[in-house]
């Protein structure tokens, strides 16, 4: 089963060309079904039957996994058997009903104008920092703002992705799908200022690959460096709410459905292949919508 799992992860690979979070994803969650079968004297992809699946996932529920990691756990065994099936490895696909558990919908947490404005205020120049990395910090947190990028879209924006007279960004999101997303005047001037002031000091300490934001040794930044930055300045800007790189893509989506855009064009610009995902902000909109009502009608 190993075998057919390792053939299964390079079709995703070099053929899906899926993510790595979704291949690293898929690779957990495979290695223990297999173990499972492997456990139970199962060696061949035809010798799985809807009582092993139902089995598999009993023992998923007894170690204590929750609903969302258990639907992907059944997503990931779907597209193996599916793989198995297509490619002539196995005659039948067992998994072809497996129902994955409901989950709940959580709606993610989102700053108000005013606490991305106080977190955008931060950065400022400190005496020991002769190589202006708040000026990089800030045009950090305006492009996320300004552009709903994932944190994985930040650290590899190129410096040709930024359009800047077209006012436009070129990004590389999943699955090498390439979009194009406004981007307004703010973060552009601070990203300008970040080239002149800052970038070209630290180009000269390491190899960048033409990456954009750059870290103290000149090298591109890591997803836990864009964390700390977002943590650092929202600790001091004294927002309460837990912050993390994705709030500001949920709230750059939220604030652009209070001012009136439609859902299809936010869709396009998150990046979302289905609409359904990007919907889950219409029910923040409803909890904004409410909270309005609840403040200002004189009967509520």
């Amino acid at each position: 089963m190993k075998t057919y799992l390792d053939q299964f992860l390079q079709y995703l690979t070099l053929e899906r060309n899926a993510s790595r979070n979704t291949i690293a994803s898929y690779r957990l969650d495979l290695k223990r079904y297999c173990g499972f079968l492997e456990a139970d004297g199962l060696r061949l992809p035809d010798q799985v039957t809807d009582a092993h699946l139902a089995a598999f996932l009993r023992s998923l529920h007894g170690a204590g996994l929750r609903a969302r990691s258990i639907s992907r756990a059944c997503s990931a065994v779907r597209g193996f058997h599916r793989f198995l099936l297509g490619d002539g490895l196995a005659r039948g696909n067992p998994a072809e009903l497996l129902d994955a558990p409901r989950t709940e919908r959580t709606l993610p947490d989102v700053l108000s104008v005013a606490e991305i404005e106080s977190i955008l205020r931060q950065p400022a120049p400190e005496p020991h920092d002769r190589r202006n990395l708040w000026v990089r910090d800030r045009a950090i947190l305006e492009i996320m703002y300004a552009s709903g990028l994932r944190v994985s879209e930040v650290i590899t924006l190129r410096q040709w992705q930024v359009l800047e007279e077209q006012g436009l960004l070129r990004v590389v999101g999943k699955g090498a799908k390439e979009r194009i997303v406004p981007v307004g005047g703010s973060a552009l001037r601070w990203v300008e200022r970040y080239r002149k002031e800052c970038r070209l000091f630290l180009l000269r300490r390491g190899a960048s690959e033409d990456a954009l934001f750059l870290n103290a040794r000149g090298a591109p930044l890591t997803r836990m460096a864009i964390w700390n930055i977002v943590q650092h300045y929202a600790k001091k800007a004294g927002v309460a709410k837990d912050v993390h790189p994705h709030t500001f893509r949920h709230s750059f989506a939220t604030h652009l459905l209070e001012g009136g855009a439609d859902l299809r064009s936010v869709q396009e610009m998150l990046g979302h292949s289905d609409i359904s995902t990007t919907q889950i902000y219409t029910h923040i909109d409803r909890e904004y919508l409410k909270e309005v009502h609840r403040t200002f009608h004189p009967r509520s």
